[in-house]
């Protein structure tokens, strides 16, 4: 048998000989009144072994992390959310009895214990236990103490294991929800309302993505996770709403990378009367925010890189990086000088791509990752944005650009295509594709062209990939240390 077995049948037999007793090792609730961070700073004051002269009883309830019995008095670490307290229990404070249970208790359970504070003479901040009760019993031992929970596919298939072992993890969480209440306080302020759109899908669309596909008995229909909200964010611009963002889970059937899960959150808004340069201003003046908020400061760091996160950001033209890259100019160039551009530096094509394509994947390989400051890459070839509104320059580019930060896609936003007619022959192209076998290619959303007959302003958007703009301001480098559940294959 196994450690682990034998502790886990250990704390099974304790179980049922605390339901003997009648002792309840699953309470229903408990009266705290103080959180353990919060008790530290109140009595920091205290001077050594000086006690708190009210004899005010605090109430506090968490996980033991640490026992220490000595004869007939013990020292314990609670954890709570905010941190761990110290926790001193005496046999003749409690009876022998509950000093007994005590004794009996193993590191993991859950307890709820009231007392009064004190400092020991080693200047640390600690409750003398008045009494205590058992709260939830802990079957599975913790990992053990010095080595903890260090193999990353184990952190993420029991993150709660890993919230409780490692308590540093619990700080990139905590900034993440500053972060998207940032986001919502900065866009609310700009005059934004927040809105829901649909996961499910009749059409899925709004992006270049595989779609996860499920069917709905009752309508007897195929439908879709969502890949992007921003199809029906549209629809809302039609319908009279002028500025609106969503918070959303996105799904695509796609790869597992350090900046890949295929649920992942997005962050997208729509504004009428705005255009893509509307839209760089404002993603500019809002992350500058964001992460003034969240950090303190428009400057961090992030794997080894200093970055400044501060406005105006960079701007490139795609065809203007790729040329400096590459010494190529796509402006004027064969498909066929277009392919030896790409083969000359080795990057990957297929036969059936066109110069626009080339030009984007030659830009992602031998650009995108040497982008360190915030740059937006603009004015994408019409062929890889059917969604988006062509420049007023040239009708082969359009007025498009992706946030770059730290070699990492951030954002991608355009001027939003409303000519109908254009939409459908962009759509007719990308069906196309998809009878080519191009699973990522977008689909024709009928319902959305009527939409746009009706007539839809001037529009642009923002997406922003929430799950990225946290992995920057706390320097994760995966993806995965910013999503509590990431997707895993199953191991049991």
């Amino acid at each position: 048998m196994d450690t682990e077995t034998r502790i886990i049948n250990e704390r099974k037999e304790k179980l049922e000989n605390l339901r003997k007793q009648g002792i309840n090792p699953y309470a229903y609730r408990f009266d705290k009144n103080a959180m353990a961070a919060e008790i530290k700073k109140v009595y920091a004051s205290l001077k050594e072994e000086e006690k708190d002269s009210m004899r005010n009883a605090v109430k506090v309830a968490g996980r033991l992390m640490s026992v220490r019995i000595m004869g007939k008095a013990a020292f314990a670490h609670l954890q709570d959310d905010s941190g761990q307290v110290q926790l001193y229990f005496k046999q003749d404070e409690l009876g022998a009895k509950p000093y007994e249970l005590f004794k009996s208790l193993d590191i993991g359970d859950i307890i709820g214990a009231e007392g009064s504070v004190f400092k020991t003479k080693r200047g640390e901040i600690t409750i003398e236990v008045k009494k205590f009760e058992l709260l939830t019993k802990s079957i599975r031992p913790l990992p053990e103490k010095f080595h903890g929970l260090k193999d990353t596919e184990t952190r993420y298939r029991q993150r709660y294991v890993d919230l409780i072992v490692n308590p540093d993890v619990k700080n990139a969480f905590v900034m993440r929800s500053r972060i998207m209440q940032a986001i919502r306080e900065f866009l609310m302020g700009e005059g934004f309302i927040e809105v829901e759109t649909p996961t499910l899908q009749p059409v899925y669309g709004g992006a270049s993505a595989r779609p996860f596909v499920t069917h709905h008995n009752t309508l007897n229909m195929p439908l879709y996770m969502r890949i992007s909200d921003e199809l029906y964010l549209k629809r809302l611009i039609v319908g009279g709403f002028e500025k609106v963002f969503e918070f959303c889970k996105d799904f695509r059937n796609e790869g597992i990378d350090t900046k890949h899960n295929p649920e992942f959150t997005q962050m997208e808004t729509m504004a009428a009367y705005d255009d893509y340069e509307d839209s760089m201003k404002r993603t500019e003046r809002m992350l500058e925010c964001v992460t003034r908020k969240a950090l303190g400061t428009v400057e961090f760091e992030f794997e080894g890189n200093k970055i400044r996160m501060a406005a105006p950001f960079k701007r490139m033209k795609m065809v203007d990086a790729v040329k400096e890259a590459t010494g190529a100019d796509f402006t004027n160039i064969s498909l066929e000088e277009a392919r030896d551009v790409a083969r000359k530096f080795k990057v990957e094509i297929d036969d059936d791509m066109s110069i626009g394509f080339i030009l984007a994947e030659l830009c992602g390989e031998l650009v995108e990752p040497k982008i360190i400051q915030p740059t937006f890459i603009i004015d994408y070839p019409k062929d890889v944005s059917p969604l988006a509104k062509v420049t007023k320059y040239d009708p082969n580019f359009t007025e498009r650009f992706e946030l770059l930060v730290a070699g990492m896609e951030l954002g991608n936003m355009y001027s939003e295509l409303n000519d109908p007619d254009e939409l459908r022959k962009n759509w007719e192209a990308q069906e196309e594709k998809l009878s080519k076998g191009d699973q990522e290619a977008q689909r024709t959303d009928e319902d959305f062209i009527r939409a746009m007959e009706y007539g839809m302003p001037p529009t642009s958007g923002i997406g922003i990939g929430v799950d990225r703009l946290v992995m920057l301001l706390t320097n994760n480098p995966s993806i995965r240390e910013v999503i509590f559940f990431p997707t895993l294959r199953p191991d049991i």
